[in-house]
């Protein structure tokens, strides 16, 4: 009885399939991916997101992966390439702290469609019903090795719970930092499962890419997305003294702009400022340290939010300027400037722009000639002096460095 059990399986092995079968089935790979994912989205709500958010990007690479790695398993058989794609899949959703009946529902659908496209395809090639059954075999065991390598990376991921909160964290600041994203119930379940209190405010942090970084001085509230293209944090309520030193030791010789206070429902209005301080900083424009705060620059931000707009309004009110030569037009628009800020005497100015009041008065008059009842008018006058003050600031900018000769 013994010899007999150790003799061998009770069924053959099933004969390999035709190779060429891998010619067929590629040229279906790209609609088939998309009607896949389309249909995992629609009966699967936790992967009903957004497909150009990271849970798009997973979602699409693990069924491209998984095709390509079951056409090349055809095609070559033993010598197909390893797919360690399901491995990560399954830490990912232990990180994303979600169980595995998600990814399980995924893949069952993922066979069903793609056995619905097979039975649509093979009449064409009248391809046998033997090899038909041995193809539905090699999916179906294609499939179940697939979930088996996904628990495995899922366990994985579960006994290191370390890594899977920091994800949790990660894919909530992602969350919160997305426009699209609506505080209700599922940010609050997000955020307890991330173990971060939703605070009433928040401040988000934007810095450069690279660099060296110390997470260890990070307190233990701040989000950190450092390995994104563009990295952010955000931290609980308003950025106090305590914090921006906490900041300039996590990222010693790194710049940061810190957004102002705003509700979990605005951080994408906040996370914009502050990449646009750092901008400007970089530029010369800010000059606020380790950490900018933009708090301290409102107006300039304002002001240099939209280059070509500002360029619309220069030229509505200060359109007469253009005939003038370069130099003209500097000490006209100082001369403007001065005035519109101190509204003094011809005397006054000359002695904040250190001429005669002469050359004051000389110039005044030329202004008047120049811009005529605009300078009465309140909000053209505004207008003048807002342009004015942007081109100020777009004179502090730092060329961008000219490309060097090969």
């Amino acid at each position: 009885m013994t010899s007999a059990l150790d003799a061998g399986p009770l069924t053959e092995p099933s004969a390999p399939l035709p190779r060429r079968l891998a010619q067929l089935m590629r040229p279906e790979l790209p609609s088939l991916s998309d009607e896949i994912i389309a249909e995992i989205r629609r009966a699967v709500p936790e992967y009903a997101r957004p497909l150009d958010g990271p849970y798009g990007q997973v979602l699409r690479a693990a069924v491209q992966q998984n095709l390509a790695a079951f056409v090349d398993r055809v095609a070559g058989g033993d010598a197909a390439a390893p797919n360690d794609g399901p491995r990560r899949l399954g830490q990912y959703e232990a990180r994303e702290g979600r169980s595995m009946d998600c990814l399980q529902a995924a893949y069952r659908i993922g066979g069903q469609v793609a056995w619905r496209r097979i039975m649509r395809v093979a009449p064409r090639y009248d391809i046998s019903s033997s090899i038909m059954s041995r193809l539905a075999d090699a999916l179906f065991v294609y499939l179940d090795e697939l979930a088996a390598q996904s628990l495995d990376g899922y366990l994985e991921a579960r006994a290191h719970p370390g890594a899977a909160l920091e994800e949790r964290r990660r894919r909530l600041l992602r969350t919160l930092l997305d426009p699209a994203a609506v505080p209700g119930p599922a940010l609050l379940d997000l955020a307890a499962a991330a173990g971060w209190p939703m605070p009433s405010t928040v401040t988000v942090v934007a810095l450069r890419p690279g660099a060296r970084s110390l997470r260890g001085a990070l307190d233990g509230d701040v989000l950190a997305d450092l390995e994104h293209p563009e990295p952010a944090l955000m931290l609980p309520g308003p950025l106090d003294t305590a914090r921006a030193a906490m900041l300039e030791a996590a990222f010693p010789g790194r710049r940061l702009a810190a957004g102002p206070p705003v509700p979990p429902g605005r951080t994408g209005d906040a996370l914009r400022w502050a990449r646009q301080a750092l901008a400007l900083a970089a530029e010369g424009v800010l000059d606020g340290g380790a950490v900018i705060r933009c708090e301290d620059h409102l107006v300039t931000l304002w002001l240099m939010g939209d280059r070509p707009l500002l360029d619309q309004v220069a030229g509505r009110f200060l359109d007469v300027l253009d005939a003038m030569t370069p130099g003209q037009q500097d000490r006209i628009t100082e001369t403007l400037r001065t005035w519109l800020v101190t509204r003094g005497t011809a005397a006054e100015i000359a002695r904040h722009l250190h001429i005669h009041p002469q050359t004051v008065r000389y110039r005044m008059r030329r202004i008047e000639q120049a811009l005529g009842d605009r300078l009465g008018d309140p909000e053209a006058r505004f207008g003048i002096e807002a342009v004015l003050r942007a081109m100020e600031l777009r004179e502090r900018s730092v060329p961008p460095p000219r490309p060097a000769c090969r």
